[in-house]
C-alpha cells in the first residue's frame, strides 16, 4: 500500500489499465479524466462572449435609438411657419383645417417615438404650401396636447420616416 502517489504530470487522457491511488489507507482516487475538457471549456468560454456581445450589440442599438429621439430635435423657431402655427392651434385646441385627420390616434406603427400605450400619441397636418392634398408634414403630440410642459411634440416632414423632437 502506497501512502502518496507517484509525482506525474497531469494529463487527460484516461488510461483503464492505471490502477486507483491511495491517499491515507482507506481514501481511493480514481484517475478519471476531468469533467470539463480543455476544448470544452473554450467552446463555452467563447458562446458565453459571443452572447455578451449580441447583449453589448441589442442594448446600444436601444440606447442609440433613444439618444437619438433626445439630441434630434428642433427648436419652435426653426419650424417652417406653417408648422408653427399647426402648434399653436394643438395648443389652443383647434379648430383645425383637416377636421377629419386632425387630433386622430398616431398608432407608432414606424416605432419611431417612445413606446406608449396606444392612443396617447395624436396627429395633426402641417400644410405644405403647393400641394393640394395634406402632403407629408405632421406634428405629433402625445399626452394632455394643450400643456406644452407634459405633452412632447414631434414633427416630421416626410410622412413618418423621421422625427424631430420640438423644443417649446
Amino acid at each position: 500500500m502506497r501512502i502518496a502517489p507517484r509525482c506525474r504530470a497531469p494529463t487527460n487522457r484516461f488510461n483503464v489499465a492505471d490502477p486507483p491511488v491511495t491517499i491515507g489507507i482507506s481514501h481511493p482516487v480514481s484517475r478519471t479524466p476531468p469533467s470539463i475538457t480543455r476544448s470544452r471549456c473554450k467552446f463555452v468560454a467563447a458562446t458565453l462572449v459571443s452572447a455578451l456581445f449580441a447583449a453589448v450589440a441589442a442594448s446600444s442599438a436601444v440606447i442609440a435609438r433613444e439618444s437619438a429621439l433626445r439630441t434630434d430635435s428642433v427648436g419652435i423657431f426653426e419650424l417652417p411657419v406653417q408648422a408653427q402655427q399647426t402648434l399653436r392651434l394643438i395648443r389652443q385646441g383647434g379648430p383645425f383645417p383637416h377636421t377629419p385627420k386632425d387630433g386622430s390616434t398616431f398608432g407608432n406603427v414606424e416605432r419611431q417615438l417612445p413606446k406608449q400605450p396606444r392612443g396617447y400619441y395624436k396627429e395633426y397636418t402641417v400644410a405644405t404650401p403647393g400641394v393640394k392634398n395634406r402632403g407629408a408634414r405632421r406634428i405629433v403630440c402625445g399626452g394632455n396636447v394643450q400643456n406644452a410642459a407634459t405633452s412632447p411634440c414631434y414633427y416630421t416632414q416626410d410622412h413618418y420616416a423621421s422625427f424631430k423632437r420640438i423644443q417649446e
